[in-house]
């Protein structure tokens, strides 16, 4: 079978700018003191990673804070683009990375329904078959008329994950949407996930949360630094995590004491 998502050699790199010269005084400080001169870094957010995700099947991406996930769902959904490598997606994507990302802050959470579906490619008649659906999912029935910069950001989250829960994806990417919002929306974002699944819906998502990437996944990958550490079964790549994080915070606890070492809960 073809894989909907094909990931192959890819590198991705960001070049970080410290001291950063914006005005015509900083610069020529700079010129007299090597302290406040502008310095350029090479930071390499993936590099050489492989994977592939077969039609219908649920991937999840785990791993420490900086280690690329984000970065790799970003690169998927073709709002980055690699430095080296390729990627491969058949089928259509519906991605939810940030949130609110996309949103116009000065329009309605209606006018941002509309603006975000004419985004990924959908008619006018098509949203408004869709509107009625989308708004009652949210909950936000009494906002929708509000301008989303009065929005909190689990109202944020209510709205982006609709609109992306009912566009018929083939591919759908979210990056910690599951965490955000009360219990209740956190139980229904999953419920639908659970139907993408049965639909056969192709499905990438990140997540801290090892509970629910044991409950959705049905494989797993783990990134750290940027290089793929572990791709194969839930478990198995879930104690590798766990692993990894009891020996990072054995070492903080080596250099700092155990009254100053984060907690492994914090990790997680």
């Amino acid at each position: 079978m073809t894989p909907a998502i094909e990931v192959r050699n890819l590198w991705k790199r960001f070049v970080l700018r410290h001291n950063r010269a914006e005005t015509l005084k900083s610069r020529i400080m700079g010129v007299f003191d090597s302290r406040l001169r502008e310095r350029r870094e090479t930071f390499w957010a993936l590099q050489d990673v492989t994977l592939s995700v077969q039609q219908g099947e649920t991937l999840g991406l785990i791993g420490p804070n900086g280690s690329g996930k984000s970065t790799l769902l970003r690169l998927i959904a073709r709002t980055h683009y690699p430095t080296r490598g390729s990627v491969t997606v058949r089928g259509r994507v519906s991605p939810m990375l940030e949130i609110g990302i996309g949103f116009h802050q000065e329009l309605t959470g209606q006018e941002n329904i509309y603006l975000n579906g004419s985004l990924l490619g959908l008619s006018r008649r098509e949203v408004e078959r869709l509107y009625p659906a989308i708004v009652e999912f949210s909950e936000l029935e009494d906002f929708i008329d509000v301008p989303v910069k009065n929005y909190s950001s689990g109202m944020h989250a209510r709205l982006g994950f609709s609109i992306a829960a009912h566009l018929d994806p083939d591919v759908l990417l979210i990056d910690e949407a599951l965490s955000v919002g009360d219990e209740g929306f956190q139980r229904k974002c999953q419920e639908r996930m659970q139907q993408f699944r049965a639909r056969g819906v192709t499905i990438m998502f990140v997540s801290h949360n090892l509970r629910t990437v044991a409950s959705l996944c049905d494989r797993v990958c783990l990134l750290v630094h940027g290089k793929v550490e572990a791709l194969g079964p839930v478990d198995a790549v879930v104690s590798r995590y766990q692993e990894l994080t009891a020996a990072m915070t054995s070492g903080a606890e080596r250099m700092l004491g155990p009254e100053l070492s984060p907690r492994s809960g914090d990790v997680l």
